[in-house]
């Protein structure tokens, strides 16, 4: 019986003008979102990837030159897109894809296309995720608040009831279709997706990205469905379809637009940042603590020159088989680096407290924990930002240790010589891998958690309340 209410509830959905409607705009958001979203994703990758390669080029055919020299020169480390950024660009469009790797200093990651672009970006992104996570629900909203009131306005559950259902196998029946509903209209989007993406040879054996876009799936499936049986249990307990869609809209409005606005402001104010020039003075400060490796007149700069004297045995630099300079370089470069890596850390650990804040508000809000999910599985959330800041700053201390030892290892008069232009061409270059989804998932467990339990909950309570509700 509650496989023909489902039935019954599907094909009456289809013959409803103003769904059809409404479906067919919301599709058109859905694809049009995903083929905009597809060419995005490629052009940047490509842009990307060719800027990569040219730097990489540039930095390898240096001309003879002094190794602190070409440790100046630096080089650029360029954030590869995603593959399910097509999909949820999360953060993408405010952390920035660049950044520049020089001896000294850790730069932060720039050219984000929010600095790029005017205010309207600010406003938020017409991406598939946008489309999911608030349209679909609003739709599910106007498809499923009369489920129960228009069965008692027109007098047809008395009659249902009358054949020896139960009002749970009822909403079972009417969850049951409106869920087949939802799924037609937004499965043709999910599957041009996974096709635009399994079609490029750069994803067709990509067994990470396709567990990420079926758990991408699975994760809004849950969400919908919260939204379904949410609305029918609205409908169940209100008189009328008028009071059932307000309630349904004002916590769409709550949901959606008040609470997370309201959660980020919350956590700015508990855990405030430092601004950018804040943090640069203080770094500076700091670093004036440790060996400057560009003044010999520096105390600490003579007491290492003298350390190796003693070490090798002789009384003058001269005599010395590595250069001082060099040495001292990399002394200079180890502390500012920890330095920057503790100012690094702190910042970030302020924005994760915030976010942290804000995803504990998924326990309240199933928007708050379908965001940050879908981000972190689309791999364009904080955490993937902050991994490849990592992996950047690691492949530049690398790479200016690296120069310092070479130029350590040219002895006395260092500075009136040159390293031949091969030498350049034997580093290595930076190459960033998005890590894969088993890194992903643990820092996904409250988002995916906040979901289960709203599903759990809302359908065991739920359903208990439309058991008790009266039917007339």
């Amino acid at each position: 019986m509650i496989h023909s209410i489902a039935q019954k509830e599907f094909i009456s959905t289809l013959r409803d003008t103003r769904f059809v409607v409404l479906s067919a705009l919301v599709l058109a958001l859905l694809l049009a979102a995903t083929l905009v979203g597809r060419a995005s994703y490629r052009t940047l990758q490509q842009e990307r990837q060719l800027a990569q390669g040219t730097v990489n080029e540039q930095f390898r055919n240096q001309p003879a030159r002094h190794p602190h020299r070409v440790a100046h020169y630096g080089s650029f480390a360029f954030r590869p897109k995603s593959g399910l950024s097509l999909l949820d660009s999360g953060v993408d469009s405010f952390t920035g894809s660049a950044v520049y790797l020089e001896a000294h200093q850790q730069n932060s990651v720039n050219f984000s296309a929010a600095q790029q672009s005017g205010s309207l970006l600010r406003f938020g992104e017409m991406t598939v995720a946008f489309v999911l996570q608030l349209l679909v629900p609003l739709l599910i909203i106007f498809l499923c608040f009369g489920a129960f009131t228009q069965e008692r306005e027109t007098g047809t559950l008395k009659l249902l009831l009358s054949q020896g259902l139960t009002m749970r196998q009822v909403a079972w029946g009417k969850i049951r279709g409106y869920g087949q509903a939802v799924a037609l209209v937004v499965a043709p989007t999910l599957l041009l997706a996974a096709a635009l993406l399994f079609a490029g040879e750069e994803f067709a054996s990509d067994l990470d990205l396709a567990a990420r876009l079926g758990l991408f799936v699975v994760s809004y499936a849950v969400y919908f469905f919260l939204f379904v049986v949410g609305a029918v249990v609205v409908s169940a307990r209100q008189t009328s379809s008028r009071a059932a869609l307000v309630t349904l809209l004002g916590f769409w409005i709550l949901s959606g637009i008040i609470l997370p606005k309201a959660t980020a402001n919350l956590g700015a104010s508990l855990f405030p940042a430092s601004t950018k020039a804040q943090m640069d003075a203080d770094v500076h400060e700091e670093a004036q603590h440790g060996l400057n490796g560009h003044d010999p007149q520096d105390k600490r700069a003579a007491a290492l020159k003298a350390d190796l004297l003693k070490k090798y045995g002789v009384d003058s630099e001269e005599k010395l088989p590595v250069s001082v300079a060099g040495l001292q370089m990399a002394a200079g470069e180890e502390y500012s680096s920890k330095v920057y890596q503790q100012h690094f850390a702190a910042l970030n650990a302020t924005y994760e407290r915030q976010n942290r804040l804000s995803d504990w508000a998924g326990l309240l809000n199933p928007y708050q924990a379908i965001r940050p999910l879908s981000m972190g599985l689309a791999g364009s959330d904080f955490a993937h930002y902050v991994h490849f800041q990592q992996a950047a700053e690691a492949y530049r201390y690398s790479l200016v240790q690296r120069l310092n030892g070479l130029q350590a290892s040219m002895g006395y008069g260092d500075k009136e010589r040159r390293l031949d232009a091969s030498t350049w061409r034997e580093l290595p270059v930076f190459a960033y891998q998005t890590p894969g989804l088993g890194w992903a998932l643990p820092q996904l467990l409250l988002p995916i958690v906040a979901l289960l339990l709203w599903a759990g909950l809302l359908s065991w309570l739920g359903l208990r309340l439309i058991a008790k509700t009266s039917v007339a």
